[in-house]
Order: C-alpha cells, then sequence, then structure tokens
C-alpha cells in the first residue's frame, strides 16, 4: 500500500495584520494562494506510526519528532474506529523550513486528506478542517489548498476571487525567519494594520489587474522581517529592479518573497537571471493558484 499527496507553498499575495488582543493572538486579513511546487506525503505499511523525513531540506527537520504531520495523523487516527491500521508516513521535503510557506500546516494537511481518502476515517469535511485548524493559523487554508480570503486567526476562510493563472518565481535566501521573533518585531514597532476585508472584484480579469490592486495592499510583517533578516530586503530589491517582476512581495513572515510576471516566458527569464546572479539563493518557477492535483 503506497499513496502520495501534495501539499503545495502557500503564498500570501498580502498580509494585513492588527493588534493583539488580551490572548496575544495578532488578527489578519489576507488573500492566500497555493503553488504548483511543495512538498510530497507518502502513506505506507509500517509497525507503527511514525514520519520518515528526507529531501534536500530534511535535514532542517532532524530532530523534530513531534512534527505536524505526526499529530495531523495522530489527531485523525484517534477518531477512527476498530483496530489502529500498521501504516507509517514518508515526509519528502522539498520547501525551506521557516519560510512563510506555511510548509508544515500544507504537510500536515496532505497528511489528513491522504489518510482519510486511504483509511476510509470516518471523518467529514468540517471535521477535517477542524482539525487542520488546531494545529495553527494556517492550517484550514492549507488543508484545501485553494485561493481563499482568510480573516481572524487564519481559521476564518472565504472563496478568493477569480484569479488567472499567476506566473511567478520564489526567492528564498536560504535564512531561517523566525515567527515569533516577527512578531515581536512587529508589535515593538507599533504600527497595527486595518485588517477589515478591502474591496475587491468578483473576478481580475487579467495578471496585470491584479498586481496593479496587489500594489494598494501590503504585508505589515515585511517591515520587521527585513529588519531581523536583511537578506530578506536583498532579495526584494533584487527581484523588483527586473523588467519582468509587476510585483514582489514577502509570504508570511518570510524569508520567501515572490514575483509575479506577465507571463510564462517573463517567469522563466526572471528565474533563470536571478539563479544566475544568486545561485545561493533558493529560487524557483511557479504558478499560483489552486487546488493542484496530488502527484
Amino acid at each position: 500500500m503506497s499513496r502520495i499527496a501534495f501539499a503545495p507553498a502557500k503564498i500570501n499575495l498580502f498580509l494585513h495584520v492588527g493588534a493583539p488582543g488580551g490572548d496575544g493572538y495578532h488578527p489578519l486579513c489576507s488573500l492566500m494562494a497555493f503553488a504548483d511546487v511543495g512538498d510530497r506525503v507518502v502513506l505506507h505499511e509500517a509497525d507503527s506510526l511514525s514520519v520518515r523525513v528526507h529531501g534536500p531540506f530534511g535535514g532542517m527537520l532532524a530532530g523534530e519528532g513531534d512534527n505536524l504531520v505526526l499529530r495531523a495523523a495522530r489527531a485523525l487516527l484517534a477518531r477512527a474506529r476498530g483496530p489502529q491500521p500498521l501504516v507509517g508516513l514518508s515526509l519528502e521535503k522539498l520547501l525551506p523550513v521557516a519560510a512563510g510557506l506555511g510548509g508544515g500546516s500544507s504537510d500536515a494537511g496532505a497528511a489528513l486528506r491522504l489518510m482519510r481518502a486511504a483509511l476510509g476515517v470516518q471523518v467529514d469535511d468540517v471535521e477535517l478542517e477542524a482539525i487542520a485548524a488546531s494545529l495553527g493559523a494556517d492550517g484550514a487554508a492549507c488543508l484545501w489548498g485553494r485561493p481563499v480570503l482568510a480573516q481572524g486567526r487564519g481559521e476564518l476562510l472565504t472563496p478568493a476571487p477569480q484569479m488567472p493563472t499567476i506566473e511567478a518565481v520564489l526567492v528564498n535566501p536560504r535564512v531561517e525567519v523566525s515567527t515569533p521573533a516577527v512578531y515581536r518585531a512587529f508589535d515593538a514597532l507599533g504600527e497595527f494594520g486595518d485588517v477589515a476585508p478591502p474591496p475587491m472584484p468578483a473576478a481580475f480579469e487579467s495578471v496585470e489587474e491584479l498586481a496593479a490592486w496587489l500594489g494598494m495592499m501590503r504585508n505589515d510583517l515585511q517591515v520587521p522581517a527585513v529588519g531581523l533578516a536583511p537578506e530578506v530586503g536583498d532579495v526584494l530589491a533584487t527581484l523588483s529592479e527586473e523588467r519582468e517582476t509587476l510585483i514582489a512581495r514577502m509570504s508570511g513572515s518570510g524569508a520567501t518573497c515572490f514575483a509575479i510576471c506577465a507571463s510564462d516566458i517573463e517567469a522563466d527569464a526572471l528565474a533563470a537571471r536571478v539563479d544566475a546572479l544568486r545561485p545561493d539563493w533558493w529560487t524557483v518557477r511557479c504558478r499560483l493558484g489552486g487546488p493542484w492535483p496530488d502527484a
């Protein structure tokens, strides 16, 4: 028995963050899309439930015994009736860690979808989403991997406007950025954003229209992240200076940034040039949208 689920990279096209409440959590409003690049989760026979991690970025999770994939699997199996199945999971880690791409949440979502389908666990979509949401702010959105507007702590989801296929380039300077540290720096600045959903059309007719609209939005965590990791600012400056870039922005709390391009030819050219200029960076050509098929 072996089945595979795709765990796409999450991209915050914009991310507005408000002042923390009494519980310390920050309300947010974010338009999320998902890339056709990501990690892969494989279900296989095993003597006991465990997660094997491998791939280019697998070493960054070494020693992390209780990761989100394992927690997701345990939460789902706790709802299964009858004897526990003898299965394990393998995670091929193709995305950088601590990168603003929702990797752990997307991996957990892929594990939940995969195990429910393969094992026939009687959990409906609402309950599955509740499990995903309990694992982190991006959990509910990353479960399905389709474009959404996320509010609250990230668990309140509404469908995104219709968008064209977005040709894009992802760039990470290969530095880890701590989300708690970024939020502490954000709080110290005291420049909290408005988290009311901005007016938006029912559909964006072109990628140029989308990029122009996104230019009026922001990522409120970008300034504090650049303060903690100047390499993020280097990536943004490099992308912004290239002629193919319609808009460049950081995703999540960093350190990955994205550039939106008008066509596949321009995105190919941008990715190739950045890779040649900075071979020490992680540069990936992708499309943004979703959901993407498992493979």
